[in-house]
């Protein structure tokens, strides 16, 4: 009986261990999953985001060089006026140039010339197209470039650049098709840039075009061009859309099943250490949870100030919302470099520290208070936004009453702006007013100190 006991205790503890096991296993690897996919989706978004702003300089430089071919354009009918009604000349400069298209505009905004004759005939008042250019026939200094938009005769795609001639006698408008090429570089450049992206084995990254759901990137270079799909069976999908993209995260459900077996086959197989081998993964998951929010905070923090650093403040500046109600104060200590030259770093850095602890002092309550710069500060304010103007007071008393070892007073400039005071355009323009409010008070400082700005170079 007792044997018969023991046996069932142990088969119980065997059960209850595998399951345990079981369990654990399932949620670290889960856990793991979600995190490791959280941050690849980020790293994908960082590289998209990267992308169009590669893309938005290249049609600005793409715009100034049509400018400048339709100005060459002009030079050369000025100097050959013959041409100016030779079509076949028109196109051979045309190509030349590589515009697809050249048109003569007279003073009341008509096409009386080109090489394309079809054309002729169209005029400023044709259609929305045309209509952008009616501005040339008030301002005889001005150039414009068109954004890729429907030309008014045929629908398309076109980006059209004009200019009046040096006469001012008539305008040279040149038209380019460059769609194909945008949406070429835009495409390759995802490609390339999330096949060359490292992942763990059993997981793929994509980027989809979220309208046609065709696949645009992938570490898996054969998937592109495919039509995504996000019910694979076997397979789990963390997405996100960003823009005019879905970025995916794709992982075989199974890619940690042989790991598994043979931990649960080791419990089975040694019951007497599996007490040992369970506080040995317990110590791994909390270690490694440990280390994850370490290196959360760390890469957050700034180290000197334990405040959060540029780089928690470019994230946390992404999320804001114009539409609620939230204050930006920028902030600058007074006098820094001069702390620094006379009386050493020691007490630059014993300022820098005092203003980040009034800081906390009066705002962490509040916000989120962080370091940019050697001397910048920010601090972003979400809760009890009416009650700002206490909320100062107690940090310029604090900043007023502090003393410290190296240094018998510190100042601070700063700039409040509340993000429904005006109608800002984005995020950023809310804090470059708070800026500008924050260097008024500063050359104040200065001002009523009676010293040179310049030569605290702060």
């Amino acid at each position: 009986m007792r044997k018969r006991k023991i046996l069932i205790l142990s088969i119980t503890i065997v059960a209850v261990a595998l399951i345990l096991e079981t369990c654990i296993l399932q949620y670290v690897n889960d856990k793991n999953a979600q995190t490791t996919s959280n941050v690849l989706l980020d790293r994908v978004i960082a590289v998209i985001d990267k992308n169009e702003s590669i893309e938005s300089e290249f049609v600005k430089s793409l715009k100034d060089d049509y400018i400048v071919r339709a100005k060459a354009i002009s030079y050369i009918v000025d100097a050959k006026p013959e041409v100016e009604y030779d079509i076949d000349e028109l196109q051979k400069i045309a190509s030349l140039m590589s515009v697809d298209e050249i048109h003569f505009i007279d003073d009341t905004g008509t096409i009386y010339s080109g090489s394309i004759p079809k054309y002729f005939g169209y005029s400023f008042d044709s259609g929305e197209q045309m209509a952008f250019f009616k501005q040339m026939l008030n301002n005889y200094d001005l150039t414009l470039c068109q954004d890729v938009t429907p030309n008014t005769a045929e629908a398309k795609e076109m980006m059209y650049a004009i200019t009046w001639n040096e006469a001012k006698t008539h305008m040279v408008q040149v038209g380019i098709t460059p769609k194909r090429l945008l949406k070429e570089l835009k495409r390759n450049q995802i490609s390339n840039v999330i096949a060359d992206m490292p992942v763990y084995k059993g997981m793929e990254i994509y980027v989809v075009d979220a309208k046609t759901k065709k696949i645009l990137g992938a570490t898996d270079a054969s998937w592109v061009g495919n039509t995504a799909h996000f019910n694979h069976k076997g397979y789990r999908f963390v997405k996100r859309k960003h823009g005019d993209y879905i970025v995916a995260v794709c992982m075989l459900e199974s890619m940690n099943a042989q790991t598994n077996i043979v931990a649960i086959l080791i419990v089975g197989i040694y019951l007497t250490l599996a007490s040992c081998l369970l506080v040995l993964m317990l110590s791994r998951v909390l270690k490694e949870k440990y280390e994850k929010e370490k290196y959360i905070y760390t890469s957050n923090t700034d180290e000197l100030t334990k405040c959060y650093n540029r780089r928690a403040y470019d994230s946390d500046m992404e999320n804001l919302d114009l539409n609620t109600e939230w204050i930006y104060i920028s902030l600058d200590l007074n006098g820094l470099k001069k702390a620094n030259d006379t009386l050493g770093h020691s007490a630059g850095d014993e300022l820098i520290c005092a203003a980040s602890n009034c800081m906390k002092f009066a705002f962490a309550s509040y916000g989120k208070i962080y370091r940019i710069g050697g001397d910048e500060f920010v601090v972003l304010i979400q809760e009890s936004v009416s009650n700002i103007d206490s909320i100062l007071q107690v940090f310029d008393t604090t900043i007023h009453d502090w003393h410290g070892k190296y240094s018998n007073s510190i100042s601070v400039s700063y700039g409040v702006v509340k993000s429904t005071e005006q109608d800002f355009d984005s995020i950023y323009s809310v804090s470059k007013l708070a800026d500008e409010r924050m260097y008024k008070s500063k050359s104040e400082f200065y001002n009523m100190s009676g010293n040179d700005r310049r030569s605290y170079n702060v």
